[in-house]
Order: structure tokens, then C-alpha cells, then sequence
């Protein structure tokens, strides 16, 4: 059996996690304030607590790197997301413009598109505080723990 990290590692670890989860609730508040802030945060903090604790024990380092890779992937997928809706907006608006369509169907479409983005951020957002809440818990109590979803980019 596996011998436990000391409590102090554990903690580094579980910071690699939560810090995520950190910088995601400080760029919804600073845009809520009115901020427009485009750093992915969510990634730097991660990195910094990784890269100046990730020499003190290989714990960290196998936590720091499991965060960065689900974040660098969560956020890959919210780009390929955005991509893809504006698209969908692109290609609305052109049928729109070329099939003469009148207001109201141009609203439905453009509700139903903002409703759709709408759940798929939602669930996206819901998902990480759950998956990230679970991993640092794992981290904390010494378990391995690896994310779904997520492209090993950091080995």
C-alpha cells in the first residue's frame, strides 16, 4: 500500500485544484463588475502553485499536473464552444439577410441559440465546481484521483 503524503503536501495539492475554482469566481466577478478580463486565470494560478511546489514532493506534482491538463481542456472546450456559436450566429444572420426573414423569426432563432449556449455553459460550469470540489477532496485525503474528460497534455 501506497504510504500517505504529509498534511502539508496534501494541502499544496488540494490548492493545485482549488485555486481553479478561484480564479473562475474572480473572472465572473470582475466582468460582473465590468472588468473585461480575457486571461484564462483558471490556468495560471494552478501553474504558479504547481511549478513552485511541484520539486517538494512527486504528491503535488502529480496533483498540479492532473489540474492543469482538466483546465487547459476545460478550457480548449469553452473556445471550441464559442467558435462554434459564433458560427451558428454567422449563419443565421446570413440566411436571415438573404431569405428576407422577418424580425420574429430571426428572434427565435437568436433565443433559441442564446438558450441552448446558455445550458451547455451552465452545465459546464456545474460539472468543474463538482469535479474540482471532488478532486481536491481526493488530493487532501492522499487518494489518486483523475479527471474524465481531459487531454494529458502535462505527463
Amino acid at each position: 500500500m501506497r504510504e500517505k503524503p504529509k498534511r502539508q503536501i496534501r494541502i499544496w495539492a488540494m490548492f493545485c485544484h482549488l485555486s481553479a475554482l478561484l480564479a473562475w469566481m474572480l473572472l465572473f466577478f470582475l466582468v460582473f463588475l465590468g472588468i473585461p478580463l480575457y486571461l484564462p486565470l483558471n490556468i495560471f494560478l494552478p501553474l504558479i502553485i504547481w511549478r513552485f511546489n511541484k520539486a517538494k514532493s512527486s504528491w503535488v506534482d502529480f496533483q498540479g499536473k492532473e489540474s492543469l491538463n482538466f483546465q487547459i481542456s476545460l478550457t480548449l472546450y469553452i473556445l471550441i464552444i464559442i467558435l462554434i456559436s459564433l458560427l451558428m450566429l454567422l449563419t443565421i444572420c446570413g440566411i436571415a439577410v438573404t431569405t428576407n426573414s422577418t424580425g420574429q423569426e430571426i428572434k427565435t432563432l437568436l433565443d433559441t441559440l442564446l438558450f441552448v449556449w446558455f445550458g451547455i455553459t451552465s452545465i459546464m460550469i456545474l460539472l468543474q465546481l463538482f469535479l474540482v470540489s471532488f478532486a481536491s477532496f481526493k488530493a487532501y485525503k492522499g487518494e489518486h484521483y483523475r479527471y474524465p474528460w481531459t487531454v494529458r497534455f502535462l505527463r
